[in-house]
């Protein structure tokens, strides 16, 4: 069961929220605040799954809140959800801790996926989002580059046998020489590499070695 606690000065906007979350099996608004002093009130009392937050609130700014909810409540998960998509916000709500950053105008999927994620212990970023972060990057700014890199390997929590395997497949040796080189059977290669393949939702190769160099994941 993921609980969430809604904070919103709209609300229409709370109510659109949980209108869409109530005829899904496993989540459940436990309580709602309308501006960001409120919310961390909610929280203490609650101890939700996970904060889905506004930015521009009064009292008390969204990222404020991320900030605090971060220090004081590590348990809680935090999803922005906002209508802006401007860089100082995007850079703002990762350096104070989100979870997720998402936008309002995002489909009914996309948010479930980004609030089930980030309930997991996941990051979700939503594409517009994800550019913003890269573009930060490659400008150089450490902080968020360093938390880039954070956010990309986090979703797919490979293990260390997981990493050797899928240097290996890189390599382009077959079950047989990942099995001699790591000292395990050619059945214990096909388990570890049919799983790295799930985990990361690639079918071939070269889907596989993308999303490796996407991801810096070796």
């Amino acid at each position: 069961m993921i609980n969430v606690v809604l904070a919103d000065d709209h609300v229409l906007v709370r109510n659109g929220i949980k209108a869409l979350l109530e005829d899904e099996s496993g989540v459940t608004v436990i309580d709602e605040a309308s501006n960001g002093k409120e919310a961390l009130e909610v929280i203490s009392k609650n101890k939700p799954n996970v904060l889905i937050v506004d930015i521009r609130m009064p009292e008390m700014n969204g990222i404020e809140v991320v900030a605090q909810v971060n220090k004081n409540y590590k348990d809680v998960k935090t999803l922005v959800l906002s209508m802006h998509d401007s860089e100082e916000y995007v850079v703002k709500s990762i350096q104070a801790g989100a979870d997720g950053y998402l936008l309002k105008g995002a489909s009914k999927d996309e948010f479930l996926k980004a609030l089930t994620k980030v309930a997991s212990g996941g990051k979700y970023f939503t594409g517009d989002v994800s550019a913003i972060i890269m573009s930060n990057f490659v400008n150089g700014n450490t902080t968020t580059a360093s938390k880039t890199k954070e956010l990309k390997e986090l979703p797919f929590k490979l293990t260390k046998r997981e990493k050797q395997i899928l240097s290996l497949v890189l390599e382009l040796k077959n079950n047989k020489d990942i099995a001699d080189e790591l000292k395990i059977s050619k059945r214990t290669a096909e388990v570890h590499r049919f799983n790295l393949m799930k985990k990361l939702e690639v079918k071939n190769l070269m889907e596989l070695t993308n999303k490796a160099k996407e991801y810096d994941l070796v």
